[in-house]
């Protein structure tokens, strides 16, 4: 153990990527229980841990989200978004908060979604009067709901990690913590507009309203043949997200008309890099995965969790708290990697429900998202308004306070999550 935890920790600080950083691990380890011989199982784990049918659906999400990009979704939705929220005052940081919404059904990459409505509604804020911190930090925010609302890489990739989690009932479980979240941004964003006297538009025409929503319906749909496909049973979510994809292509280069042959060339090229890195990060999780298995890491985790305290308000309270400040350090998905395998079958073997803790899980290492020095959906916000990220980092507080409400609310009553997977049984 302890040459595992010296190779995992020395790596990091001369900064190694953290797939390598696992897989040196996981071979330090394999070398301390059985010497050379045990290091061929580090190949056989690495493709174990890519050879999952499911994982075909995660250059498939990827590959979609960057084709709705370059068809210029983001504009019909965020005009669709504008037709509802026109009249009120700080509609645009509303729009801002729901637009993220109906686009985590797309995307599920909270990058993808800062870059995708940063570039479009932070420029239109800040001609509208909104501190240039403010549209960054609402626009940050709210991204970090994508990989919540399924469909959701990230989950896709909890579900190959840890088995005795369906993508499924992960799907299911997702839906309402998101739009949870998304309600307790919206109330600091309603709140913020009264308090600092926001703008406010004149109200759009029923008729204006309805032709904006048939704009952006054939874009809405693919949420819904997503999910629809997924929950009902007719198909995979291998399938739903290659049919997704074939959708996606038609409506841009079709119906849209904003999709070339040079734009699709770039979305694929986005999503064989991408995909790339997930499917290393997978395969190198696999190695360390095994080890924490035959060493007993997960057990001993479990005692030290149990021994803090016996009560299991304190102990999801620690965990969550752990999670937080590793999404300090370290991004979501290498985040989840490393502890998933830790911590999941840990909080299982103190009773928590697998599906509950996931959410929480999932939900929580999110915010790592929104949380310096790492937080990517920050700092590429702060580089679309051109204000040095600091200022934006305090603009960011309330959302960030609403999100921790929201998770603590998610952890403390589990119907929120569990009810929607009840109903597939």
């Amino acid at each position: 153990m302890p040459i595992v935890v010296s190779v995992f920790v020395v790596m990091l600080m001369i900064g190694a990527p953290v797939g390598l950083v696992m897989v040196f691990a996981g071979g330090a380890g394999a070398l301390s229980l059985g010497g050379l011989d045990y290091l061929i199982i580090v190949p056989d784990k690495m493709f174990s841990g890519v050879s999952s049918f499911v994982l075909i659906a995660v250059p498939y999400f990827i590959f979609t989200s960057e084709l709705m990009s370059h068809a210029s979704l983001t504009e019909r939705l965020i005009a669709f978004n504008n037709a509802l929220f026109g009249r009120i005052r700080g509609a645009l940081s509303h729009v801002n908060i729901t637009v993220s919404v109906f686009f985590a059904g797309l995307t599920g990459a909270a990058v993808t979604d800062t870059v995708s409505i940063g570039r479009i509604l932070i420029p239109a804020m800040k001609e509208e009067g909104y501190s240039a911190e403010y549209s960054a930090a609402v626009t940050a925010c709210s991204s970090i709901i994508g990989p919540i609302i399924p469909p959701s890489i990230i989950m896709v990739v909890y579900a190959t990690i840890l088995r005795d989690v369906s993508v499924i009932d992960l799907f299911a479980a997702g839906i309402i913590p998101g739009i949870l979240m998304a309600g307790s941004m919206l109330a600091v964003s309603i709140f913020l507009a009264w308090r600092k006297g926001f703008p406010q538009h004149e109200p759009t025409a029923l008729f204006a309203a309805f032709m904006a929503f048939l704009v952006s319906l054939p874009a809405l749909m693919v949420p819904i043949v997503i999910l629809g496909g997924i929950l009902s049973g007719l198909t995979t979510v291998t399938e739903a997200s290659a049919f997704a994809a074939v959708y996606t292509l038609l409506v841009g280069a079709l119906l849209y008309r904003r999709l070339s042959w040079a734009k699709v060339w770039d979305a694929m090229v986005v999503t064989i890099r991408f995909s790339g890195v997930v499917f290393f990060l997978l395969a190198a999780s696999a190695v360390l995965s095994w080890f924490v298995v035959r060493s007993g890491l997960a057990r001993d985790a479990a005692d030290i969790i149990s021994g803090v305290s016996d009560s299991q308000t304190v102990q999801l309270l620690l965990v969550i708290a752990f999670l937080i400040l590793l999404g300090t350090v370290m991004d979501v998905l290498p985040a989840l990697v490393v502890v998933g395998p830790i911590l999941h079958p840990t909080m299982v073997g103190l009773g928590f429900d697998s599906l509950h803790f996931a959410i929480i899980m999932i939900v929580t290492l999110n915010v790592s998202n929104i949380t310096p020095p790492v937080g990517m959906t920050l700092l590429t916000a702060a580089k679309i308004a051109e204000v040095p990220t600091e200022r934006v980092v305090v603009a960011a507080i309330p959302f960030f306070i609403a999100v921790i409400a929201s998770i603590l609310l998610l952890a403390f009553v589990p119907s929120l999550s569990l009810w929607l997977p009840s109903l597939l049984d």
